[in-house]
């Protein structure tokens, strides 16, 4: 049995995985604004209580974690969406006596799909992440490509509008900036004057029972438009760019 830990920019999940690639068991957490102000610690200690309760119950030999951001020998040097920097994170999770791996979250994601799902079969495919940002991999005959000891293909710092919104990394009009889900979230939250504190399965529960009686049926709409547009033009510049076989997305 092997340990997966998802590290968001809103939230972590941590399951136990076994050698088919299927989830056992799986727990969750969202950060609160208190514990965002000492994020560091509030990631290792919620890693370290939940894998040991999951060592208890299962004889785990490893330890993968995905995260968003930069990763150089195990520290997370820098995270746009954590905002935090120069997290030895392995060094904090020691104590678990495990091997431990760290890699992009996006990477992750590409490297599962292309094992076991969506992009399996495939001999070029680009992956996306939709969340807080937009992550994304790169594979070619199979293998995850990467920019010589860098992660490398960061499709959510590309600039789909001309001095645009300002990004988190300092560039103006980032492709995450208009086609995440948390700028699609946004926006929507926006359009129908809603506080942030409606989550995202409210908002899709809104988006469901629009109809075109509704008041704010047009509102809706163009927000969803606006989105779909915002992406697909992300998507077009990197089919001209790379001339994947196939370009598959997840959120």
């Amino acid at each position: 049995m092997k340990v997966g830990i998802d590290i968001g920019g809103s939230h972590i999940a941590i399951g136990v995985i076994d050698n088919n690639g299927k989830i056992v068991e799986k727990v969750e957490k969202r950060w609160t604004a208190t514990e965002k102000r000492n994020l560091k610690k509030t990631i290792t200690d919620y890693i370290l209580e939940k894998v040991k309760l999951f060592q208890e119950k299962y004889k785990i030999e490893k330890i993968g974690i995905g995260t968003p951001g930069q990763i150089e020998n195990g520290v997370i040097v820098q995270t746009t969406n954590l905002q935090v920097k120069n997290f030895n994170i392995m060094e904090d999770l020691k104590g678990l006596e495990l091997p431990i791996m760290i890699r992009n979250d996006a990477k992750c994601a590409g490297l599962a799909e292309n094992a076991y799902g969506c992009l399996k079969g495939y001999n070029s495919s680009i992956f996306l992440t939709l969340g807080t940002g937009i992550g994304g991999a790169y594979f070619v005959q199979g293998e995850l490509q990467k920019a010589g000891d860098k992660a490398g293909y960061k499709f959510g710092h590309m600039v789909i509008q001309k001095d645009g919104i300002l990004c988190n990394c300092g560039r103006k009009g980032c492709f995450e900036r208009y086609a995440s889900m948390k700028a699609f979230k946004n926006n929507l939250r926006e359009a129908l004057n809603l506080d942030e504190t409606t989550r995202g399965q409210e908002l899709l529960e809104i988006i469901r029972r629009n109809t075109p009686e509704d008041k704010n049926y047009e509102v809706i709409e163009d927000v969803v438009n606006e989105f779909i547009e915002n992406l697909s033009e992300g998507i077009q510049n990197l089919i001209c760019i790379f001339e994947p076989e196939i370009v598959r997305n997840w959120w």
